[in-house]
């Protein structure tokens, strides 16, 4: 039960053994009891039957894609999904009296599930240098304090402009064309942090950032893959893809070290078989894997199907598609043939003979896909991992056809858009060179800032300003107390925000929250009733219209204040129509029509019944990646080396959550109730480590730089993760990720692959938990 808005959530742990399917009745039971908490019965019909309807509201949760329309269920949604639009529909409010009794010293030291259930922002309110008090202020007063700060820089690249995939791709577009007005391409996004890896992978041998795969490919593969994701708690309504895929007679291959209750079985909802019945089946193999093992693992397949080939020459690869649609083909082969057997063993902790029914399941398929998430992207050796996974899709064709492809799956609404629309530190030139012929200046064409690189600089002193669009840089960011120390040392700070959270605790010398409109609310301005777009997981662009009355009169949408902000600091220069864009935002769409490749005629295409289907070029045998062809690649990659008496920890998100915010203290999926403060380790491990179920210890990061990094009082969970391996929930463990632990290539956070030991604590009998 969700505590009330005054009262922070009671650590009590009591444990339960592990789901073994997801969704079904308890599902909608807990969707509408979070839902009627937050807001009126008639506010959440409003806003569940418009959700993920056509011209309704597109759901702020992930980015799955919708059916087409007339193949929607009337609760075209989930619970997870339920939850997240009634807690922005929220009826509680803060207000500035909130802010007169609760200093930000005091503010920080709350739960992030606290600060999220005090309610919706209502009015701009500014943290004054010397204060320990936010105090309201007005837009004009904060519009100018904040163009000030802009004009006062000694350089634009002082500046920071963060967003996540909350924004739709107006309000994106509106700030990447304002920071390059200013002169900086310091656009770090959550894509820093979530799935840059596959970007890298993907631009590197396909010539495409962005999935190949459609709902109807998903529905008619043979063979799936879901690799690295937990589709029953980040992405729930991707298991009603894959019921109708076992219907058609696909066969999943489940790969993840923890055997996730969506992964086993699913009970949708909205079936007679989801409610009385057992359901479906998900995986019909499921491979226990050893965190970051996935790239050994497809080395091994690729070297059986290699081996298989030369056993029935001209059976097994798809040696016409690899002639002319690819390259790099030969040393490919000759490098996955030398991988030795003992690494691949040891790396995923599975059997050889596991691995060879996986290649008897691929042998069997002629459609695969294969599916990943932010299991793959979080580890030192990611890229590398995905490219393996293409060039396991490569060896049979599987690129390009009808029920094939690789299929990153996006965990945030809109994220995909806001790439498509310009927000990437490292746009390329032709991106760069249509903004100038559309608005008459030369963009900046130095690399910005990513996420990781934006904190390093805030550290060096090299930012001052920094604004967030959306979302909660400080929480999602790695190395907690590192990140905070940095925001810290900025001069000023601003967030526009909907709901309270982390970031707002840790200020700049003057910081500003900026209350905005929410998704679900409607956003009328000069010219009438607005609509957004958002681009989905399968490059569909589509709208999304709010329907509630607006939480205060104060607010103002995510538009207006970029628009009121750049007309203010650029002061004219270049022309740039602002206060059009934020009269009508049509007049945003036009701009980009012309710009982005895909978007023509966008006001028209859009508001068709299903939106705007992106081409991918790769479905159309185009690779744009300087070779002209899908390239195989050599790939190597360690996992970290783990000593013993240590763990290879991974974070996730517990099921009651959306991103950096808990929703309860409970993850019902996992058997986990009444608190987040636990780490879930093999039995086996648990005995060997000398510890016990319930023990309290310290988590302690290990790493080369010799920092010690600590996450205290947590509970030990035994649970069936891989031998050697751990998990414990984020952001509470975000503060031992660190800074410099990345991806290679793409600087992405490396939270799947964090060496800890855990440590007893003396205050902590041998088996203390709850029951």
């Amino acid at each position: 039960m969700k505590k009330a808005p005054g009262e922070e959530p009671h650590d009590e742990l009591a444990v339960t053994p592990p789901r073994t399917w997801a969704a079904g009745v308890p599902a909608v039971a807990h969707a509408l009891e979070y839902s009627l908490e937050e807001t009126s019965a008639r506010r959440t019909g409003t806003t569940l039957l418009t959700m993920n309807q056509v011209g309704g509201i597109d759901c702020p949760g992930c980015a799955w894609a919708d059916p087409a329309p007339g193949h929607r269920h009337r609760n075209e949604y989930c619970e997870n999904g339920a939850k997240h639009i009634n807690d922005e529909a929220t009826t509680r409010r803060v207000t500035a009296d909130f802010f007169r009794t609760h200093p930000v010293s005091e503010l920080a030291r709350r739960s992030d599930a606290w600060l999220n259930q005090q309610g919706r922002l209502t009015e701009p309110v500014v943290k004054r240098p010397g204060s320990d008090f936010y105090e309201p202020i007005s837009w004009n007063d904060a519009l100018a304090l904040m163009a000030g700060e802009l004009a006062g820089l000694d350089t634009p690249d002082e500046a920071v402009f963060y967003t996540s995939g909350r924004a739709g791709n107006e309000a994106a577009f509106v700030l990447q064309l304002f920071a390059r007005a200013l002169g900086t391409n310091n656009l770090p996004d959550c894509s820093n942090m979530c799935h840059e890896s596959s970007g890298f992978a993907l631009h590197e041998t396909l010539g495409t950032g962005k999935g190949t795969v459609s709902l109807h490919d998903l529905h008619h593969a043979d063979l799936i893959f879901l690799v690295g994701q937990n589709p029953g708690s980040n992405h729930p309504r991707q298991l009603s893809a894959l019921e109708e895929a076992k219907r058609n007679g696909a066969r999943i291959i489940a790969v993840n070290p923890l055997p996730e209750a969506g992964l086993l079985r699913f009970k949708n909802p909205q079936k007679p078989s989801g409610v009385i019945g057992r359901g479906t089946q998900i995986a019909d193999r499921f491979l226990h894997i050893r965190n970051g093992g996935d790239l050994a693992l497809f080395q091994g397949i690729n070297r059986l199907l290699l081996e298989a080939e030369d056993a029935r020459p001209g059976e097994v690869l798809d040696h016409d598609f690899i002639r002319e649609d690819t390259a790099g083909f030969e040393d490919f082969a000759a490098h996955v043939r030398g991988v030795d057997w003992s690494r691949i063993l040891t790396a995923t902790g599975l059997s050889r003979q596991e691995i060879e029914q996986v290649r008897d399941d691929v042998l069997r398929s002629r459609r695969v896909v294969v599916c990943w998430a932010m299991g793959i992207t979080q580890h030192k050796h990611a890229v590398p991992t995905i490219r393996e996974f293409v060039n396991f899709l490569l060896l049979r064709g599987n690129i390009g056809r009808a029920g094939t492809g690789a299929c990153p799956v996006r965990g945030h609404s809109n994220v995909q858009g806001d790439r498509t629309v310009g927000i990437w530190e490292q746009m390329p030139d032709s991106f760069l060179d249509a903004l100038r012929e559309e608005f008459g200046f030369d963009p900046p064409r130095a690399h910005g800032l990513d996420s990781v690189r934006t904190i390093e600089a805030m550290r060096a002193g090299r930012v001052r300003f920094f604004l967030g669009l959306a979302g909660n840089f400080v929480r999602a960011a790695p190395d907690s107390a590192v990140t905070e120390e940095a925001v810290r040392s900025c001069r000023t700070t601003a967030h526009i925000s909907t709901k309270l959270n982390r970031s707002h605790t840790v200020c700049g010398e003057t910081a500003l929250i900026l209350p905005t409109l929410g998704r679900t609310e409607r956003d009328v301005q000069a010219s009438g009733e607005q609509f957004v777009t958002v681009e989905n997981s399968m490059s569909e662009v589509h709208t999304s219209q709010g329907r509630l009355r607006p939480a205060s009169p104060l607010l103002l949408s995510e538009i207006a204040i970029l628009c009121r902000l750049a007309r203010r600091a650029l002061g004219g220069k270049p022309d740039i129509p602002w206060e059009r864009f934020e009269a009508d935002y049509g007049v945003i769409r036009d701009h980009i029509s012309r710009i982005v490749k895909g978007l023509h005629d966008y006001n028209q295409r859009v508001t068709r019944p299903g939106g705007i289907q992106l081409t991918n070029p790769v479905n159309e045998g185009v690779y744009s990646n300087g070779v002209g062809r899908a390239l195989f690649t050599r790939n190597t990659g360690e996992a970290p080396h783990v000593p013993e008496g240590h763990l290879l920890l991974q974070t996730l998100r517990s099921h009651d959550q959306w991103n950096t915010v808990p929703y309860t203290s409970d993850d019902r999926y996992r058997g986990i109730h009444g608190s987040r403060r636990v780490v879930l380790v093999n039995p086996d491990d648990v005995a060997e480590l000398g510890l016990a179920d319930g023990r309290g210890v310290d988590l302690v990061g290990v790493w080369t730089d010799g920092v010690e990094r600590r996450a205290e009082d947590f509970r030990v969970v035994p649970y069936p993760t891989a031998r050697g391996c751990a998990a414990a929930y984020y952001p509470e463990t975000n503060v031992l990720v660190p800074l410099g632990s990345v991806a290679d290539e793409s600087n992405q956070p490396t939270s799947k692959s964090i060496v800890v030991r855990l440590e007893a604590r003396a205050d902590s009998p041998p088996d203390s938990r709850g029951t």
